[in-house]
């Protein structure tokens, strides 16, 4: 008779669930691609068996301790930390870095976690790498910072606001050297991160996508409508779009609708008006799921002129409804656009470039419109958020990465 416990049946068990700690400098209700990214990577860990807690900061002073939140549909335990407004940005609050560490011992002592996965270097995943570190508890980290996105809302002068990105830099470098492994969304941000710090192997690990959540509409257009999604911030260079939409022949009768919202949001509409577009650019602010997964389906073309993109889900959130994708030549969107595949890349920047690249997307033919249309919803597949859950169970257990 066969021992019910024979090391094939042992080898055949699934392994058990894991606890995980996620620390997060920007979650719900920021606005962000690194908080997306976290929430659904949250979320994705939760359906598949998980144990997950996260600190954050608290959504308002007053609201910090422990709670139940149900974040992309399902139930985790949310750890808010007392946190403050920063007053130069439009709604991002902050946890004071000198509490990082209490708060992380806090939690880690509570909780136990098998491992730490920080989203930010910055301030709660810089407390949680250390503290972690001291209990011999494994550490991920993934990068999602780029000095543009942070830029604006220092209060320092220019000279001593690129020393202190230097500073910043030197202590990242120090943090992820606490780490098992560091991970960044696109191969292209690895060597970024790479250049930038002495530090060596970090892993591409795409930020990950629902496709089955967006609806492609392939037939023809009979209007021509650009979208672009994301916060309406200096780095991500709207204005270059809208001087652009100006330039475009009025025979194409152009509508562009802006999802979204940011501090320049006001120079934006102001500039809108200075250029005779006011009744042809629509700014929507924040808008429900449904609502801008709409936008995307019924838009002619994705287009973004950011030169600070480690990833951009919402550029894949595009190519998953089945848009060509108009995007600058810098960072990542590379990565994810294809000249004269899915869409075409433009010089940073570049006014007439970027016109020229529209014209050429809002005058192709049917069958050329629908080429980009299938090679945007080929393109996505890579970015499947199955694989990245794979890729990011196989680092916390210390296992061989999926292909």
């Amino acid at each position: 008779m066969t021992d019910p416990a024979t090391p094939e049946d042992s080898a055949a068990a699934p392994p058990r669930p894991l606890k995980i700690v996620i620390g997060a400098d920007t979650f719900l209700p920021h606005v962000n691609g690194a908080a997306r990214f976290a929430e659904r990577l949250a979320a994705g860990l939760v359906a598949r068996g998980h144990e997950v807690h996260v600190m954050a900061p608290s959504k308002r002073h007053r609201d910090h301790g422990t709670f139940t939140e149900v974040i992309e549909g399902q139930p985790m335990t949310m750890h808010r930390l007392p946190s403050w407004r920063w007053y130069p940005h439009d709604w991002l609050t902050f946890v004071m870095p000198f509490r990082s560490k209490y708060y992380a011992r806090r939690v880690l002592d509570k909780v136990k976690p098998d491992v730490v996965h920080s989203q930010s270097h910055i301030v709660i995943g810089r407390g949680l790498t250390r503290e972690a570190r001291k209990r011999g508890i494994p550490v991920i980290a993934t990068n999602h910072v780029m000095a543009e996105n942070v830029l604006d809302f220092t209060i320092l002068p220019a000279s001593w606001t690129r020393y202190a990105v230097k500073l910043a830099w030197e202590d990242a470098e120090r943090t992820f050297k606490m780490t098992r492994a560091v991970t960044t969304p696109t191969r292209k941000a690895a060597e970024f991160l790479e250049r930038t710090i002495d530090i060596q192997g970090v892993i591409p690990v795409s930020c990950g996508i629902d496709a089955s959540n967006y609806t492609a509409d392939l037939s023809p257009r009979d209007a021509h409508r650009l979208v672009f999604v994301g916060r309406l911030t200096t780095e991500k260079q709207i204005d270059v779009v809208l001087r652009a939409l100006a330039q475009l022949d009025p025979a194409l009768d152009v509508r562009f609708d802006i999802v979204g919202s940011g501090d320049q949001r006001r120079n934006l509409e102001q500039l809108s008006s200075e250029l005779g577009l006011a009744d042809r650019v629509h700014f929507h602010g924040h808008t429900t799921d449904d609502e801008l997964r709409s936008f995307l389906t019924n838009a002619s073309l994705f287009v973004i002129a950011s030169i600070a993109e480690l990833q951009s889900i919402a550029t894949m959130e595009a190519m998953a409804s089945g848009l060509p994708i108009v995007a600058a030549d810098a960072v990542a969107l590379p990565h994810l656009v294809h000249d004269g595949e899915n869409g075409y890349l433009f010089r940073p920047g570049d006014v007439d470039d970027l016109t020229a690249k529209l014209t050429t997307v809002l005058t192709q033919t049917p069958e050329e419109r629908e080429r980009m249309q299938r090679a945007s919803l080929e393109g996505v597949k890579v970015h499947d958020m199955r694989r990245t859950l794979d890729t990011f169970e196989a680092l916390y257990r210390d296992e061989p990465l999926p292909e």
